[in-house]
């Protein structure tokens, strides 16, 4: 879904407490305004942390926002992976 304004937020929230998974492309709002991805990036943030649910970015243009009981796989990086070179 692409986020192309902060009106939308709403939306996002409902689709996931609805249960859904949402990949939002943010490259739309983030052609408009750096401040308002920040905005938006940090209220979905709050509200995934209030409901239970997770959030992660995937790439430099999209996040996918999880409802409750969904949680992202995160690598865990160990002191030898992560080894100067």
């Amino acid at each position: 879904m692409p986020l192309r304004d902060l009106s939308m937020l709403e939306n996002v929230k409902n689709e996931v407490r609805s249960g859904n998974i949402l990949i939002l492309k943010v490259t739309p709002l983030m052609d408009k305004s750096i401040d308002d991805v920040k905005k938006a990036v940090d209220e979905l943030c709050r509200f995934t942390e209030s409901i239970g649910g997770d959030i992660a970015r995937l790439g430099e243009e999209r996040i996918v926002v999880c409802p409750p009981n969904i949680k992202i796989w995160r690598e865990k990086l160990t002191k030898a992976s992560v080894q100067p070179t």
